[in-house]
């Protein structure tokens, strides 16, 4: 608490009831500054030259095709459930033959890497070449990825 000594003769000592900002506007300034400086630190990526896409963006179809890779590593095309060895031919019947409809896969979470490509290699090898990896956006929403690229090779 400050004092302020304004008539020395009256023979008290008055309090002043001010607050004093100056110790307030140094902590906030240093406070800024730390911001300033850590701020940009916190967003540092990679550094990577993305080529720019001049795509148009896919309309969804009206009936995508959702392959799943469950946890127990079965498929499903859909709801029903795929022998592996029968992959091919329920994806024909259900794509009407058309090879060029994209497949959107999916997977647990659990599900190793490895087998996730042993998949991709299997609808390579039925001729579908155009896969979209489908995930979970942090609001929770489905979001379809496309990989651009046909699956990959063994």
């Amino acid at each position: 608490m400050a004092v302020s000594l304004k008539d020395p003769h009256s023979g008290g000592i008055d309090e002043l009831s001010e607050i004093n900002v100056t110790p307030f506007i140094d902590v906030m300034l240093v406070l800024l500054i730390i911001f300033m400086v850590a701020a940009p630190l916190s967003t540092v990526d990679v550094a990577v030259d993305l080529p720019v896409s001049n795509a148009q963006p896919q309309p969804r179809p009206e009936k995508p095709v959702f392959l799943t890779v469950k946890q127990d590593l079965t498929l499903a095309l859909g709801n029903e459930d795929v022998p592996r060895t029968a992959l091919q031919a329920t994806l024909d019947q259900q794509t009407s033959n058309d090879r060029e409809q994209r497949v959107f896969l999916r997977a647990d979470g659990t599900v190793a890497y490895t087998e996730l490509m042993k998949v991709m290699n299997l609808l390579r090898q039925a001729g579908y070449l155009k896969i979209a990896l489908v995930g979970l956006e942090d609001t929770g929403q489905a979001q379809a990825v496309s990989t651009g690229a046909p699956a990959a090779q063994p």
